[in-house]
């Protein structure tokens, strides 16, 4: 378990140079998550996109689901593999 994002974002990068075809981000357990825990599950998404690697999420507590669909993280995650330009493109004109 991590209790910052830092370790979590090197581990991430870590899994993410080996190329799997898919990386499980486990939140089972999580009590809390704040902005910065939110940007490494994005990073992993727009690593992932670039690498050919799915991310999955498993066992997400009903607040991060939550915060998830507010900010619009869900419907990234859900985006169809490859789909790492237009996304970027649509958050620069934002």
């Amino acid at each position: 378990a991590y209790t910052t994002a830092a370790p979590l974002r090197y581990e991430v990068e870590r899994a993410l140079a080996d190329g799997p075809p898919v990386l499980v981000l486990d939140f089972a357990g999580l009590e809390f998550i704040d902005s910065t825990g939110l940007v490494v599950i994005v990073h992993a998404w727009r690593e992932g996109q670039q690498a050919g690697t799915a991310i999955e999420l498993r066992a997400v507590p009903r607040f991060l689901e939550t915060i998830l669909d507010m900010t619009g993280v869900m419907g990234l995650l859900a985006r169809p593999m490859g789909d790492a330009r237009s996304a970027t493109r649509v958050q620069r004109q934002a």
